[in-house]
């Protein structure tokens, strides 16, 4: 049996500290070459050390209470007695959250959104109002399809979300890399992004569950394109620009309405990775996080312009397409662009799950002046974000810090933690006569509400403007073709000829240059297995000697 000296521990506990006092001397100019030669995302925690000269304070359980430094160790005691371990392990168990749905791996930071032009012809919001003016913003980038964990350079659309902290309460700006959406139908949100996961026997993902349902959904085909090209693969969340995808309603204090669609472009220019360079960036899983915080870090601040385009009532009655329809793109010269301003971020949070893991967006947060989106999918969205942040964080997400508004008064209580001062004695319904928070009148809100309906028809004309139009030159283009036959080389002969029917009725030439472009695929030899590294076993049983025995003239018991 082992016994321990509490003496001897505390001596043992003086000289480490004395120890790394030394070495910190010692080695201190090594530190700063370190320092100065490392990214600062590696030596996050030696830079935390730097500015903390001494521990932060002393250690404790969750309820506070002081732990000694005998109960740091669980060997040859009542482990059960030790309540700093039972705080860890009981605390580890259930220290993670269920994972996004989609969006599941991202990353954020903080910022402010300056305006820079006068838009008050447009809206009444008073974040786009008053130039010169800062608004605190948080934004959350995110890749749609990776699970927590995965490959930051997979081809993939990638998401920017937005938190204004503005006076009118939050608003929440969804947007995406590309400018348009898969589906507007919201009934295929579940069955769409089933065939994006992973196949439920293999658990890999299927090419053939995608191209079997955009066969059947061809108006699915305009986003896969987009998602196809050079724009599936930005190089990191700086050098992208954002769209919110939507039509959005707005109105000045006269009530006059305007419809518009927002985009954020970055001023640090596009730039998109090839399928080849991604593959050589993405042995850093987390290279697109890992940019982003070694620029704000470094104080290369990212900074993206705000404009919108925008259309007139009277405008969208003489276009020939519909402007409400979230998979196309709107048409060169229908629209003008107005710019409104420009968010800038330069702060990396504190605490990644804090923050990142613990923001919910709604693109049903909006504020007076933004009416918002008229479309069916716009209207289960609002819902459903609604419903997946009660599921993940609580129906009290939004009285977590960081997405709390600057102002609330309301009428729900209790339920999940946290509430903060749950109202405290306030009446606890409305209408009441016991003065309890009462609604305001909005005079400048629009009288005459639309309705938007749309049609069921196939129409491909989006996908094909898309490849003759927003794609700027040949270059552009063939790489389409080619991502298009790379996806299609492991589906079956008949899922083939259903897509290049597909891609011939939406432009004869994408359809027969991906066709010739696949035929020379399929002919190409396999590329052999990887050069593996065969390890042989030893065989110990036909060995005389299994060990070398070193002996000495001391005995040890």
């Amino acid at each position: 049996m082992i016994y321990f000296n509490p003496k001897m521990i505390h001596i043992k506990y003086v000289l480490c500290i004395f120890a790394v006092c030394i070495v910190n001397v010692l080695c201190g100019k090594e530190y700063d070459v370190y320092l100065n030669t490392t990214d600062p995302a590696t030596c996050q925690v030696y830079e935390f050390r730097h500015s903390h000269s001494k521990p932060i304070g002393i250690l404790t359980t969750s309820s506070g209470k002081l732990v000694d430094i005998r109960e740091t160790v669980a060997l040859n005691s009542d482990a059960f007695s030790n309540q700093h371990h039972i705080d860890l392990m009981t605390h580890i168990d259930a220290e993670r959250i269920p994972e996004r749905l989609v969006h599941a791996k991202g990353g954020g930071a903080f910022g402010y959104f300056e305006v820079t032009h006068d838009v008050s012809k447009y809206t009444k919001a008073e974040v786009f109002n008053g130039v010169g003016k800062k608004t605190k913003v948080f934004v959350r980038t995110s890749s749609l399809l990776q699970n927590l964990g995965g490959n930051d350079a997979a081809r993939d659309v990638r998401g920017f979300s937005v938190k204004f902290y503005t006076k009118e309460g939050i608003l929440d700006l969804l947007c995406l890399s590309t400018p348009a959406f898969f589906y507007r139908d919201p009934i295929d949100f579940t069955n769409f992004f089933h065939t994006l996961k992973r196949n439920p026997k293999t658990n890999l993902f299927d090419f053939s569950t995608r191209w079997d349902f955009l066969a059947k959904k061809p108006e699915t085909l305009h986003g896969m394109l987009l998602l196809l090209s050079d724009y599936g693969i930005p190089n990191g969340y700086r050098k992208m620009d954002a769209f919110a995808v939507h039509t959005f309603e707005i109105n000045n204090k006269h009530g006059d309405k305007y419809f518009v669609k927002f985009n954020l472009r970055t001023e640090q220019g596009v730039e998109v990775l090839t399928s080849d360079e991604a593959a050589k960036v993405g042995q850093d899983l987390d290279y697109f996080n890992r940019d982003l915080y070694n620029a704000i870090e470094n104080k290369n601040y990212p900074s993206w312009k705000l404009e919108m385009d925008v259309m007139t009532l009277e405008s969208i009655k003489h276009i020939d397409y519909n402007p409400f329809e979230v998979t196309r793109l709107w048409k060169k010269g229908t629209y003008i662009t107005v710019p409104i301003g420009r968010l800038v971020l330069n702060k990396n949070p504190d605490n990644f799950f804090a923050t990142v893991e613990l923001s919910a967006f709604n693109p049903g947060n909006l504020v007076p002046g933004i009416p918002g989106p008229m479309d069916n999918l716009f209207k289960v969205r609002r819902s459903s974000y609604r419903d997946t942040h009660t599921h993940r964080l609580g129906v009290n997400h939004n009285k977590i810090k960081i997405n709390q508004p600057l102002y609330w008064k309301e009428y729900n209580r209790d339920g999940t933690p946290p509430v903060k001062e749950n109202m405290m004695d306030a009446p606890n319904y409305y209408p009441n006569s016991f003065n309890g928070p009462v609604p305001y009148v909005d005079p400048a809100r629009p009288k005459e509400r639309f309705t938007v309906l749309e049609s069921n028809a196939v129409d491909l004309e989006p996908a094909a403007y898309f490849y003759n139009h927003y794609l700027c030159d040949d270059g552009q283009r063939q790489r389409l073709v080619n991502n298009i036959i790379q996806a299609l080389l492991p589906v079956s002969p008949e899922m083939r000829r259903r897509v290049l029917r597909l891609l011939i009725l939406t432009d004869p030439q994408l359809g027969m240059k991906v066709e010739t472009g696949l035929e020379f695929a399929l002919e190409t030899p396999l590329p052999p297995p990887p050069k593996a590294i065969k390890i042989l076993r030893n065989n110990y049983k036909d060995s005389n000697e299994i060990c070398t025995i070193v002996k000495n003239d001391h005995n040890y018991n």
